[in-house]
């Protein structure tokens, strides 16, 4: 949080006859630029603060908070960090947690599903949990109350605890064109495959898991990176506590499936027209029939005997397994490599390649093109295009203009988790290792004898004595909060807390930063267990 003043100043050109452009005055794509090489918000948020206590009203500069490196770098940037720093927490944990409740929110993918199927919610009728006849077996064990690996102890008595490195990917949707990504035969490669696996892809990861588990025999923690491959499909990398054997990982792998069991939905009914909102219901535009609500297709489905899922994906056959130990430099390269493209879209992979025309920009216009018609969840709009109402429709749904991020360009599908993470990876929430890296720095400075202002000095629920919240917060209209006055007002801030930081640093005789940035651009090498 940072007060904008009530002017901006910097030293004039001493020369004579030529001044020096005022800041305020400067092009706003070079604040912009200034503002990434000086790691702040490129996007700051400027906010009225008004204190009813006092009276006193002051302009608030807060950063965006992005976590795409296209909108702000320097926010993404600290995201990133944010998630290396809780990856490494919880990786070579030799202690067991206690239960954890997370609130709701929290990134965790840690459900307890038995069913093999999406069941739609609950009121469906419970299919049976017989496994698909083309799928392979899967492994059991008895399972065991740990979360924490295995230790194992060599010849010279030297103890080790190895965790792992996993990467999946998903199937070949059609023959690819080696280092462009790009399809041999754009006409016989399987978009909509595609489209509909990456929108369903965190679902199949964690079918993955809740299979590991019963195959390892014990509840494996994890933390799991989805991000994009060249070919603009997901693949996962996986960060999991303990060893487990490399066969058992391959078997359960090869064995895992997911069914969508939704309405059909494989032709379109509604091209180049819309059903209409009317009397509390969509309709057909020209015979003004209601359309079959989300209820009564799911009821169809249902009472079919010879129903088949809308869709089944499954893992592709290429699988990545690496041991790793606590304490390696391997290990450090690993976390940087698993979170390398967090901040990424999912079509930065084509890069500069991805010119109009090229054959890199029409597979990704292909490939937006199908996600944006696909129904994404039980409620999307898209379903009005297939002759089905969206559970608990209202008005204002169009097909093709559904909100989530799953149908824009930039995400190709995946509108959901980028980052699952298991309950007891750590056992906090992503605001608690927040609030850990600050409470580091806020150690130095008070063992330094500086004072620090509470982080909620300015929250929504200080109340002032009447009881009510003491801090108002509000946007300001337009044309009253700079631009560069709050990129210029984060610049200086930030030097000042530096110059604070390092001071204090020299007073209590610490060195290097509060905590680890490290990163990596380099894939770890094998380091087997």
């Amino acid at each position: 949080m940072v007060e904008v003043p009530n002017d901006v100043a910097v030293a004039q050109d001493s020369r004579v006859g030529r001044a020096a452009l005022d800041p305020l005055d400067w092009d706003k794509a070079m604040v912009a630029g200034l503002a990434q090489d000086q790691g702040v918000c490129v996007r700051p948020l400027a906010r009225r603060l008004v204190d009813r206590v006092s009276g006193e009203a002051s302009t608030v500069v807060l950063p965006c908070g992005s976590t795409r490196e296209s909108r702000c770098p320097s926010c993404a940037k600290r995201a990133r960090v944010l998630r290396m720093h809780q990856c490494a927490e919880g990786w070579h944990r030799v202690d067991e947690l206690p239960e954890v409740d997370l609130e709701p929110g929290h990134d965790e993918a840690d459900g307890d599903l038995e069913s093999d199927d999406d069941d739609g919610g609950p009121g469906r009728v419970v299919r049976s949990t017989r496994r698909r006849g083309d799928a392979g077996d899967l492994p059991v064990r008895p399972m065991e109350a740990r979360t924490v690996g295995r230790r194992f102890t060599a010849a010279d008595g030297k103890v080790y605890r190895p965790s792992m490195f996993i990467t999946l990917t998903l199937p070949s949707y059609g023959r690819i064109i080696r280092g462009q990504g790009v399809p041999v035969d754009p006409g016989r490669y399987h978009y909509r495959r595609a489209a509909l696996d990456a929108m369903h892809f965190a679902k199949l990861v964690d079918r993955w898991v809740q299979n590991l588990r019963r195959g390892a025999g014990f509840k494996v923690q994890y933390f799991a990176a989805i991000e994009p491959q060249r070919r603009l499909a997901p693949h996962v990398h996986v960060a999991m506590r303990g060893a487990i054997e490399r066969q058992v990982i391959r078997q359960v792998t090869k064995g895992t499936y997911f069914q969508l069991w939704w309405p059909s939905f494989d032709v379109p009914l509604y091209v180049h027209r819309s059903p209409v909102f009317v009397d509390g219901a969509y309709r057909d535009p020209d015979t003004h029939q209601a359309l079959k609500t989300w209820e009564d297709a799911l009821a169809e489905l249902d009472q079919d005997p010879d129903a088949r899922p809308a869709h089944v994906m499954r893992l592709g056959a290429q699988v990545d397994v690496k041991g790793i130990l606590a304490g390696t430099k391997d290990a450090d390269r690993t976390i940087g490599y698993l979170t390398k493209y967090l901040a990424k879209s999912m079509s930065s992979p084509m890069g500069d390649s991805q010119q109009s025309g090229s054959p890199a920009a029409a597979h990704h216009d292909r490939l937006a093109a199908e996600v944006r018609w696909l129904p994404c969840t039980p409620g999307c709009g898209n379903w009005l295009r297939y002759g089905i109402q969206p559970k608990d429709a209202g008005p204002g749904l169009r097909p093709g203009c559904c909100p989530s991020k799953a149908h824009d360009a930039e995400h190709l599908g995946l509108g959901g988790r980028r980052v699952l993470v298991s309950r007891k990876w750590t056992g906090k929430t992503l605001d608690v290792h927040r609030a850990d890296r600050a409470a580091v720095v806020r150690q130095v400075l008070e063992e330094a004898g500086v004072q620090v202002a509470e982080p909620d000095r300015c929250a929504a629920d200080v109340l002032a004595p009447d009881g009510e919240p003491r801090f108002v917060w509000s946007e300001l209209p337009p044309g009253e909060s700079s631009y560069n006055a709050a990129v210029f007002a984060q610049i200086l801030q930030r030097h000042e807390w530096r110059a604070q930081y390092d001071r204090a640093k020299r007073v209590t005789g610490r060195t290097g930063p509060p905590v680890d940035n490290r990163s990596a651009t380099h894939p770890p090498t094998d380091n087997a267990a």
